[in-house]
This record gives C-alpha cells, sequence and structure tokens, in this order.
C-alpha cells in the first residue's frame, strides 16, 4: 500500500477517535449551553488533528523534530480555537436571553420588542416569528376583551328582559287567580303575548349557544335565492303590513345556493325583522340579490335612518342593541348575533354599512357553480 494512504488511513483512525470521544462528551453535556458545546466542538476539531498527526508520528512517518513542530502548532490552534468558540458562545447565549426576556414581556401582557444589535441569522428568524405571535396574541386579547364586554351586557340585559315579563305575569296570574281581573280575557291574551315573546328569546339563547359550541349542523341543498327570499318576504309581510313599512323585492336574480334552507330562512327572517322594526311608519325595507366576484350577495336595505359610525363595527355583537331603551321591540340583541354565526357556518360573510336614508346589510355566500 502506498504511504500516503496509509498516512491517510492512520490519521483518519486517530481523528475518528477523537471525533467518537466529542460526540460522547457533547451527548453528556446536551442540556448545557451553548458556549460549552461550542468550546467542545473547537477542541474535537483540534484533537482530532492533533489524534491524527499522533497515530501518523506512531506508525514511524514523522521523526521526532517534526512531530514537536507539530504538536506546538496545534496547540496554538488549540489555544485560538477555543478562545473564539468562547466568545461566540458567550454572544450568542447573550442574544438568546435578551430574547427570552423579550419573549417573557409579551407573554405577559406586553407587546413583543426585538432586542437592539445584530443577532444570527436563526435568531433574527425567530425574532420576526415572535413579533408576528405578539401581533396575534394582542388582537387575541383585544376580541377576547370585546366578547367578555359582550357577555357581560348580554347577561344584564336578558335578566332585565327577562325579569320584566315575569314580573308581569306573575302580577297577572294572581289578579286571574283572585278573581280580581276585571277582563279576564284581554290578561289571558297577554299572558300569551310574554309567553311567546320569552319562548322567542329563549329559542335565540338556544340558538346562539349552539353557534358558539361549533355544534350547528348544517344539511345543504341547492336552492334559489329567488324561492328562498320570496318565502321570507311573506313569512315578514304580516309584521311590516302592522309596522305600515312596505316590502320590496323587485331586484332578486334566480342565483342557486348551496345553503341550509332552515337556517338561512332564519337569517333572512331576522334581518327582515330587525330592518321592519327599524324603519319609521311609510318606509320601505328594500332586499336584492345578485352576484358577485366575491360569491352571491344577499342584501336588505332598511329605512332607519343611518347608525352612528362608532357603532357599525358593533352590530353583529352578541348584545348590542343600538339604543340603550328597555323596550320589546329593542329585542335581545341577539338576532344580527346569530345572523352572523350561521352566514359564518356557510363559509360567508357579513357587512352593514349606511346608505342615504338607512343603512344596507349584506351577507356574501359562496357561489354555486351553474
Amino acid at each position: 500500500m502506498p504511504d500516503t494512504l496509509l498516512i491517510a488511513l492512520f490519521a483518519f483512525l486517530g481523528a475518528a477517535a477523537a471525533g467518537l470521544l466529542g460526540a460522547c462528551v457533547l451527548l453528556m453535556i446536551r442540556r448545557r449551553s451553548l458556549t460549552a458545546h461550542l468550546a467542545v466542538v473547537a477542541g474535537v476539531a483540534v484533537t482530532a488533528m492533533l489524534a491524527g498527526t499522533l497515530a501518523v508520528a506512531q506508525a514511524m512517518f514523522l521523526s521526532a523534530h517534526d512531530l514537536s513542530v507539530v504538536t506546538t502548532v496545534v496547540a496554538m490552534a488549540a489555544v485560538v480555537s477555543t478562545v473564539t468558540a468562547l466568545l461566540l458562545g458567550r454572544w450568542v447565549v447573550a442574544r438568546s436571553r435578551d430574547l427570552t426576556l423579550a419573549a417573557r414581556s409579551f407573554g405577559d401582557g406586553g407587546d413583543f420588542a426585538a432586542p437592539d444589535g445584530p443577532a444570527t441569522a436563526e435568531l433574527a428568524a425567530l425574532s420576526r416569528e415572535l413579533a408576528a405571535t405578539s401581533v396575534k396574541l394582542s388582537q387575541s386579547r383585544d376580541r377576547e376583551r370585546a366578547l367578555e364586554s359582550s357577555r357581560r351586557e348580554l347577561v344584564a340585559w336578558i335578566s332585565h328582559d327577562l325579569r320584566t315579563p315575569l314580573a308581569g305575569l306573575r302580577a297577572m296570574a294572581e289578579a286571574l287567580e283572585d278573581g280580581v281581573a276585571a277582563e279576564p280575557d284581554r290578561y289571558l291574551r297577554q299572558i300569551r303575548t310574554e309567553v311567546e315573546r320569552l319562548n322567542d328569546m329563549v329559542g335565540d339563547l338556544f340558538e346562539l349557544s349552539r353557534i358558539h359550541a361549533g355544534a350547528l349542523t348544517l344539511s345543504l341543498s341547492r336552492i334559489s335565492l329567488y324561492d328562498l327570499i320570496g318565502d321570507a318576504l311573506a313569512g315578514a309581510d304580516p309584521l311590516a303590513r302592522e309596522h305600515g313599512v312596505r316590502l320590496v323585492g323587485d331586484r332578486v336574480e334566480a342565483v342557486p345556493v348551496e345553503v341550509d334552507g332552515r337556517e338561512m330562512s332564519r337569517v333572512l327572517g331576522n334581518l327582515l325583522v330587525n330592518a321592519i322594526r327599524r324603519t319609521p311608519a311609510d318606509g320601505t325595507v328594500a332586499v336584492a340579490a345578485r352576484r358577485s366576484d366575491e360569491g352571491v350577495v344577499l342584501s336588505v336595505t332598511d329605512g332607519c335612518g343611518g347608525i352612528p359610525e362608532e357603532d357599525l363595527p358593533r352590530v353583529f355583537d352578541t348584545g348590542w342593541r343600538g339604543t340603550h331603551a328597555r323596550t320589546p321591540p329593542a329585542g335581545a340583541g341577539l338576532g344580527l348575533a346569530i345572523v352572523r354565526g350561521i352566514v359564518e357556518a356557510h363559509r360567508g360573510s357579513t357587512t352593514v354599512r349606511n346608505v342615504t336614508g338607512g343603512c344596507r346589510f349584506e351577507v356574501t355566500l359562496p357561489a354555486t357553480e351553474g
């Protein structure tokens, strides 16, 4: 075998032994600081070189003088490599510690601010990801606070709306029981009206709880919006006549949609009832449906006079009523929240904006081919 191959073989064996030893050391200190790991790696590199040199010298390929020279060079390299590894390790560890403290700040409720100064590409990428996560977490906190606020308002309003009719029902029942009711038939009709209103409120609460729990099951079928809107207008016509409001639905295209007919009928019903109650007598509520680039857009336009700009983002929040009055027409503030929940379950979206004389609620649903 040529001398060059023998030298390479002995050098490889010596270096491999040093590398195996270094791997064992790294395994033992795997939970220690990065500085220690870098020092071991630098030590393995130098030790591998020295072990290979000693193996070659042992095989009589190096003289004593040459071995002394090589050993001295390797020793100097070991010193420089170790110092460099320690300095690099301390710098990386310091940057990691600063990053840890910054991450802890947004975990405690603050915003993430990346540490000043240069950083490795990996630490810089981690800083960017933490910054993006901080933004998302801040948005999530804002949503949670808004949701908690709406829940508190809902509990307060529902408690009030339940207490008032229940007190009236008890008073009327006691009057009938004691025989002091001047017009028993009128009392009975009023009791029936209050019971129906309470039943509607409980139904809305149940529907909203299903939506929030993700338990709303849809039975999708292909339906024409023209038929869906026609049925909804027919159902809302008695309420519109009672309030002296005109219903208009002459801008409805016969476009097909894949929806749950029962749930979408509830969406349309809630939007129409809301629009009729907010529109003054002799006003108009217009329903339209058309195709758009986003899908199928269904709109309900009322004559309420408009919604304050600061209230527009809250219109679909649970418990929002748009008025501080505690009158039955104000509702429980659940109808539009149910609308949004059902539409989002259909992978659609809801919006509202002011138009001349009122506001327009729009529901966008995914388009159906054909």
